[in-house]
């Protein structure tokens, strides 16, 4: 299996993730120092199921949470 690659030239495809990787970076991984690649590895799952899916709002999400915009999502698809 070959791994998905964009056409050259396009730089839309990996957007949302390289945005996500600097949030990470910037807000967590160059503030810290780990003493272990355990601490390490429990910061960021912190960091993204405590803080960035439930906490962090996004513009492109209405200002919202990720956690809240889904809600928000299947409440407003569910009530008919």
């Amino acid at each position: 299996m070959r791994a998905s690659m964009s056409r050259r030239g396009n730089c839309y495809d990996n957007a949302s993730i390289e945005s996500f990787w600097g949030s990470l970076k910037n807000e967590l991984i160059y503030h810290r120092r780990f003493a272990t690649r355990e601490q390490a590895r429990l910061a960021i799952g912190e960091y993204i199921e405590m803080f960035y899916n439930r906490q962090r709002t996004q513009a492109r999400l209405d200002y919202l949470s990720p956690a809240a915009f889904t809600q928000r999502f299947y409440l407003d698809h569910t009530a008919a």
